[in-house]
């Protein structure tokens, strides 16, 4: 009785899988593409460290322009107005198995974007991406001064720097030493030499920006965006503040510069009677109308985006806005016949790049 009911069981899963497939591949679903406007705002940081014993500079190595205070100031450097495609949930195009059109050499990408028809299948690209605790690690990795016994059991600040300043002497005498040859037990050979010294630079330096202080800098970037839809969206205005003192800020920074950011979208708005079939007065497709394939292109708005800075105009564009266009069909003759045409599109706009047979 149990393998009966085992064999029911089987032969019941096995129907319903089949036909879950039949209906998965009688027909395919893709998505017209959406655009948003993006400024990648460039500025730079630059920070300044005080050193641990920088009231003690002058006095044990003569250094006269120590960094005494933190300090971080902040560059603007500009902007570049760039795109990003996305997938527009509320345009999709199904295409059905039909007889007479090789429907399953058409091309979607793992976005649900079309982007070819009968075009070879091109290999995935498989990019290493390290976790951000090792970014992390590899942009500020630990730092271990080369501290003797000597300075670390020193008690006061003015006596530990003393013991640091005799350190960094002690180094710079054994690096004399052996650019000299005045060392019994020197590196074998050049190769050696040479890393000694890399690493007895690295351990002076260190000791160094104890007294002098640390200066870096770094490239910095904010990005603002919009995704803009619907016919009733024309414009997209808006103000940044940026100063020296605190980079991008708040509107309340009254010393901070203004960046205005003006986009005007515009709407394709083409007639598509042309490609729409006709009807005659019965209700029936008139002889001379055109057959139109489930496959569409799309013919995107377009934006133009102004970049201010302190009303002086730093950088413009326009760009295509895939929303803002209209979907067009192209005719079904073209997939039919004895020599398939190999069919390109672009994935940010949805229109065509290329035709070729």
């Amino acid at each position: 009785m149990k393998t009966f009911l085992f064999v029911l069981l089987t032969i019941a899963l096995t129907d319903l899988n089949d036909n879950y497939h039949e209906a998965d591949k009688s027909e395919m679903v893709y998505y017209s593409p959406k655009t948003s406007v993006r400024m990648d705002f460039t500025y730079l940081e630059e920070r300044e460290e005080a050193g641990k014993f920088a009231e003690y500079a002058e006095k044990l190595l003569g250094i006269k322009d120590a960094i005494k205070e933190d300090k971080t100031t902040y560059t603007f450097q500009g902007v570049e107005i760039t795109t990003h495609t996305q997938v527009d949930l509320k345009r999709p195009h199904v295409i059905r198995a039909e007889k007479g059109m090789p429907w399953l050499l058409v091309n979607i990408n793992d976005r649900g974007l079309l982007v070819g028809y009968n075009l070879p299948e091109e290999p995935k690209e498989h990019k290493k991406n390290a976790t951000k605790e090792a970014e992390r690690s590899m942009k500020n990795p630990v730092q271990i001064l080369p501290y003797t016994e000597e300075i670390v059991e020193t008690g006061s600040a003015e006596k530990q720097a003393q013991a640091v300043a005799k350190q960094i002497f002690r180094i710079r005498e054994t690096r004399m030493y052996l650019l000299n040859g005045e060392v019994e037990h020197a590196p074998a050979d050049g190769k050696a030499m040479e890393l000694v010294l890399k690493e007895l630079r690295h351990q002076e330096k260190q000791l160094v920006e104890l007294f002098t202080g640390k200066k870096t800098t770094e490239i910095k970037h904010k990005h603002v965006g919009s995704c803009p839809y619907g016919e009733n969206f024309k414009f997209w205005n808006e103000t940044l503040y940026f100063s020296a003192e605190n980079g991008f800020t708040g509107a309340d920074n009254v010393d901070a510069d203004k960046i205005k950011i003006n986009v005007e979208f515009v709407h394709q708005y083409l007639k598509k009677e042309e490609a729409e079939e006709k009807k005659d007065k019965k209700g029936k497709k008139d002889k001379n109308a055109m057959e139109l394939s489930p496959i569409v292109y799309n013919l995107p708005g377009s934006a133009r985006a102004l970049v201010y800075y302190n009303d002086k105009l730093i950088n413009s564009k326009v760009v295509p806005m895939a929303q803002f266009g209209i979907d067009i069909p192209l005719p079904k003759e073209l997939f039919t016949g004895a020599e398939l045409p190999k069919i390109r599109f672009s994935e940010k706009t949805g229109g065509v790049i290329s035709i070729t047979k």
